[in-house]
């Protein structure tokens, strides 16, 4: 027990130093952030859907800065071959004729792997792939390594439109959209952009490899039991509504449940943890009917505030009053810096009417109330009634 507290310690730690900077530094990807980082403790892939210029690449590689150990990361396309990601065989030891791969700096090596567009992968390297995404091997001819591999994360702009491709599209347990944020909240947009750019060679705390696989093998001693019942039921409905959920998927997701329950600091797997369930669509229409199923699994839920769940669990359409407050945070600041114009004054004043607006929808009365009193302060700060 007491080596599982101190896993559990390792998950508070993702929590704190890589997880929630991450949220502060990229405004309104605070989903994207929950996902990579419950799919990192459970050793399990993830797809992120969106297009061009939405910080997908950005996300990963700030993952990757935070996480002490090698990150490879490359844009696929119909041309790409294998020796790209995997590297090309030794020349030295194919004069001895030996086939071995030099595989110094490239995906074999790494602990975090980002493939960008992975949906323009070619036969040539999808059966490799395939296997260094289900089983954490590199096999070529003879050779054969198991991989160091935490985690690998994969983007595109478009869902498979040819058959080849599900094969590799379902070794993506979770996906994900990454969409442009909402015009409200452009302008902080901006400001967090500028900010990241300039600080992007500052030094950021940063987790061991060795620590993340730590809490992968906490996984297993976390009960999920006491949550298998309404598991079971809501795999029932989805199968129901037409959502295949096949067995294998069944099983693996349990390992993500257990995952939410680690970075909740928790040993027992909880019903709101089934809110990873929202994300095993396979086309745009699924997520609607998944996300209310889900949704009707886990409200009870949330209400006791006895236990600790995960942020995720308690957002479906409402405003996440995380979000919420780091936007006033944000607005507080740029109040703070004065010389601001009157025009600045007014856009400023227009976005905190938005905020306080968005801060009735949510359903908390204890973080309503302390939103309200952010919104409050920032409007004495600005002068207004």
């Amino acid at each position: 027990m007491q080596e599982l507290e101190k896993r559990l310690e390792i998950g508070t730690r993702l929590t704190r130093d890589v997880l929630e900077p991450m949220k502060s530094a990229f405004v309104g990807k605070d989903e994207v952030i929950d996902l990579l980082g419950v799919c990192l403790a459970a050793g399990e892939n993830l797809f992120i859907l969106g297009p061009p210029g939405t910080a997908k690449t950005a996300l990963v590689r700030e993952l990757g800065r935070r996480l002490h150990g090698q990150v490879f990361d490359y844009l696929l396309t119909r041309f790409t071959e294998p020796n790209e990601l995997f590297g090309p065989f030794d020349l030295r030891r194919l004069r001895e004729g030996e086939l071995v791969t030099n595989t110094e700096g490239m995906l074999p090596e790494a602990a975090l792997v980002f493939l960008d567009e992975l949906l323009n992968a070619n036969s040539a390297i999808l059966n490799s792939l395939l296997m260094v995404l289900n089983e954490r091997i590199f096999r070529r001819g003879r050779e054969t390594r198991h991989l160091p591999l935490l985690m690998v994360v994969a983007a595109s702009n478009r869902l498979p439109e040819e058959d080849s491709l599900n094969a590799l599209f379902d070794r993506f347990l979770m996906r994900v959209h990454c969409d442009n944020v909402a015009d409200e909240r452009l302008a902080s947009v901006l400001d967090a952009g500028w900010r990241l750019d300039h600080h992007n060679g500052e030094s950021a705390t940063q987790l061991a490899t060795d620590d993340i696989k730590c809490l992968q093998t906490a996984i297993k001693d976390i009960d999920v039991t006491t949550v298998r019942p309404a598991y079971l039921e809501l795999v029932r409905r989805l199968r129901r509504a037409g959502i295949e959920v096949s067995d294998r998927r069944a099983v693996r997701l349990q390992r993500l449940v257990a995952a939410s329950a680690v970075l909740c600091g928790r040993v027992t797997a909880h019903e709101s943890d089934l809110w990873i369930v929202r994300h095993i669509w396979d086309t745009e229409e699924q997520q609607e009917v998944i996300a209310a199923i889900v949704q009707e699994a886990i409200p009870a839920a949330v209400e006791p505030s006895t236990t600790r769940v995960h942020p995720r669990a308690q957002v479906g359409d409402r405003p996440d009053s995380n979000e919420l407050a780091r936007d006033l945070d944000r607005l507080s600041e740029q109040f703070a810096a004065g010389d601001l114009s009157e025009s600045m004054r007014s856009t400023l004043r227009d976005q905190l009417s938005l905020l306080a607006g968005r801060c009735q929808w949510i359903e908390s009365s204890q973080q309503r109330e302390f939103l309200d009193q952010k919104v409050a302060a920032l409007w004495a700060q600005v002068g207004e009634a």
